[in-house]
């Protein structure tokens, strides 16, 4: 009798919730595949939808690129998945991400999951469509000009050459993760929203910590509940407004506009007073907030990996330092910089590829499907989202031989220029590019120069752990002991 009654309660406390657990996760699978088009005879790709609701968000942010390489091993380069709340397809390799950049406003349209959408706004240039983007890019792309570039560089090398010589002051060694962190988001601050300098050094730590907890929370299952990670997300992006919304009362106040070459959120409020559509407060702090993630946070995470790769590949470093050292042999002045200087460092230039290759800041870009399309042989339903993966696609591009080394050299090769549009896509692709690429080279070029012709560095824990959370970084927050280099 002891014995059937130990049974029923096995059965009921543990067989009998684990058959109902697992009859729930096939219901949901079958009820997710049931919204594929049945007009289209292709069918889905192949995958697993995850838990009901949750799908197999929780894997991604918990493994990030595991998850990620796991999943194109055991499905291919198209597969669907269940993610931030919506049935997702994930497209990986040169041909098909082609199809999905140029397909934009005619098979897809951008759509980043909703967690993104609420804490950045809905009316930020990643979010909007057709005309209001076309001139939101506009005026932004004028603050990314040739002139306004040239403009920027004496205040980012002030910055940099700063920074560098903070950490070689250091007698312990230097987070250089953070670190990036801090000098980006300074430079984005002063350059790209105008900020004064008393502001950002009253306001700058707070502002950083701020920024930091939006950021882990940007992608985040899209429940507003306290302690949830969309309402700590929320929190923080409320700070962070507040002291835009400062700011951008003391620029309407002071109306510069007598200087030719101003901020981008300047350009943006000039742009929309011109054409007769002023811009609310609120769209003016969402765009401000968008600027400042793409300005300082994948420029943050690619310098942190470019003091990474040529800590851990010396015979790279040296030929930087060559490089380097023939400029300034042959009269260039390194201590001031400019765009005609910084476009002759061709072997600098590589070094940035390569990095941006091997560990591009964002892993992707995320779309819905506008109709029923059909890609590699399957269907993707309407209504789906769509991503495109970058650091898979970069993973398995047929352009680049021995793809898991350091090999800035392959960029000097021509088969790595126009045939590689697709196959090498650090900044995305098509109408959608990022808009601040080019700052981010001069950027990172400026940064490569300092660092390189003052400092010799090396790596205290070795080769990091690298983790996506959104953008790439060292889990270590990469340990590094800087010292001044001494040119023999």
């Amino acid at each position: 009798m002891a014995v059937s009654a130990l049974l029923a309660t096995f059965l009921c406390t543990i067989v009998l919730p684990l058959l109902l657990f697992l009859v729930t996760v096939k219901l949901w699978e079958v009820y997710v595949i049931r919204e594929r088009d049945s007009a289209c005879p292709s069918p889905l790709p192949p995958g697993t939808m995850g838990l009901p609701f949750i799908g197999e968000t929780l894997q991604l942010i918990l493994q990030r690129r595991k998850f990620l390489r796991m999943k194109r091993q055991k499905y291919g380069y198209i597969y669907r998945t269940h993610l931030f709340g919506n049935p997702t397809v994930r497209v990986t390799g040169a041909n098909n991400v082609r199809h999905i950049l140029l397909g934009e406003h005619r098979l897809v349209a951008v759509q980043w999951p909703a967690s993104v959408r609420t804490i950045l706004g809905s009316d930020t240039l990643s979010n909007v469509h057709g005309a209001q983007h076309k001139t939101k890019k506009k005026a932004i792309m004028q603050a990314f000009s040739r002139e306004a570039l040239e403009f920027y560089i004496p205040a980012m090398q002030h910055e940099v050459q700063a920074a560098v010589q903070e950490w070689l002051a250091k007698d312990s060694c230097v987070l250089v993760y953070p670190e990036m962190k801090r000098l980006m988001f300074r430079i984005a601050m002063q350059i790209l929203l105008g900020f004064q300098l008393e502001q950002i050094k009253t306001d700058e730590q707070k502002l950083v910590e701020a920024f930091e907890e939006m950021i882990k929370n940007l992608f985040s299952l899209p429940i507003d509940m306290p302690f949830s990670g969309l309402y700590r997300g929320l929190k923080a992006r409320n700070f962070i407004h507040a002291k835009i919304e400062e700011n951008i009362k003391r620029k309407l106040r002071e109306s510069n506009s007598d200087s030719k070459c101003r901020d981008a959120l300047q350009q943006l409020i000039d742009s929309s007073k011109k054409s007769g559509q002023v811009l609310s407060m609120q769209v003016l702090k969402e765009s401000a907030t968008e600027l400042l993630f793409g300005g300082h946070e994948t420029t943050a995470s690619t310098a942190t990996s470019l003091i990474m790769f040529l800590g851990l590949n010396p015979e790279v470093l040296d030929k930087l330092r060559h490089e380097l050292s023939d400029k300034e042999r042959q009269g260039v002045d390194l201590r001031s910089l400019n765009l005609e200087t910084l476009e002759q460092l061709k072997y600098t230039s590589c070094v940035i590829k390569e990095t941006l290759r091997m560990n591009p800041p964002v892993p992707g870009g995320f779309r819905v499907a506008l109709k029923t399309f059909e890609l590699g042989g399957y269907q993707i339903p309407k209504g789906w989202n769509v991503i495109y993966s970058i650091c898979d696609t970069h993973d398995v591009a047929e352009i680049f031989p021995n793809k898991e080394d350091f090999q800035p050299e392959r960029f000097m090769m021509k088969n790595c220029g126009d045939s590689s549009r697709f196959q090498y896509i650090p900044f995305g692709g098509g109408s959608r590019m990022c808009v601040g690429k080019e700052f981010a080279k001069v950027l990172l070029k400026i940064f490569l120069v300092e660092v390189v012709t003052k400092c010799h560095w090396s790596l205290l824990n070795g080769p990091p752990t690298m983790k996506t959370g959104p953008t790439v970084y060292p889990v270590d927050n990469l340990p590094t002991k800087f010292n001044t280099y001494v040119q023999n």
